[in-house]
């Protein structure tokens, strides 16, 4: 008697994550499934489908312990873990100027990002929000083939721990202590992405929303998006 195939779930709750999952993932060796809402994610639908691998590849809310328990959930993270747990990865790393990271593999535990890691791999910080977190993805995508196939078992992280706190919609403010050009087209690109909130100042009645930052040799081109936001009496 053959063994039965295994089955896997991706979650993510990003268009480019559902994107690679139907053009890449489900094309993998296996059964695969995507759950791409909050609501999906639960203990009973987890359980019916008994996956090998739950795999996150973005993803913005606490998974409830019930599942990662009981089930082998890997989560991708953009810091080289221990060091820069926690939230906004890709901000926090840009915002503290650097210029590349790694992504890092790990097992999903009940305290945050401090799971024993499975495979780490190199990525550039280079262009807009939207880009890096496409070759994270990609990226992501060639760990999972790898895991699926080799089913290694993760080891414990090792290092001094730091944590990143998640950013609000408020940080996308364009502040005075934004000295440089430099600074105001990271500050810009870093928030690039769809669903995030863009980098804003606002004037009088108006909010300037910046996107598509280029840094040339005497300034920055973007697209700017102006809106009419009376304030409240």
């Amino acid at each position: 008697m053959t063994s039965p195939e295994p089955t896997y779930i991706v979650v993510g709750c990003r268009p480019w994550n559902r994107t690679v999952f139907e053009e890449e993932i489900c094309r993998l060796a296996g059964r695969w499934h995507y759950f791409g809402e909050k609501s999906e994610l639960t203990y009973e639908k987890v359980h019916q489908i008994q996956p090998r691998y739950v795999f996150f590849l973005h993803w913005s809310w606490i998974v409830p312990v019930s599942i990662t328990g009981a089930f082998e959930c890997v989560c991708f993270h953009m810091t080289d873990l221990p060091y820069g747990r926690g939230g906004s990865p890709l901000q926090n790393l840009i915002a503290r100027g650097h210029k590349d990271t790694v992504i890092t593999a790990f097992r999903m535990t009940e305290e945050l990002d401090a799971g024993p890691i499975y495979l780490k791999g190199p990525l550039s910080l280079d262009g807009s929000a939207q880009e890096i977190y496409r070759r994270a993805t990609e990226i992501s995508t060639a760990m999972i083939a790898r895991i699926v196939s080799d089913n290694p078992e993760p080891t414990p992280q090792t290092g001094v721990e730091t944590t990143f706190s998640r950013r609000t919609p408020t940080q996308s403010l364009i502040t005075p202590d934004i000295s440089d050009l430099r600074q105001l087209h990271d500050h810009i690109r870093m928030l690039d992405a769809e669903g995030y909130p863009p980098a804003f100042i606002s004037v009088g009645v108006f909010t300037f929303s910046f996107t598509r930052s280029s840094l040339e040799d005497d300034g920055i081109e973007a697209t700017v998006k102006i809106k009419h936001e009376p304030k409240e009496e």
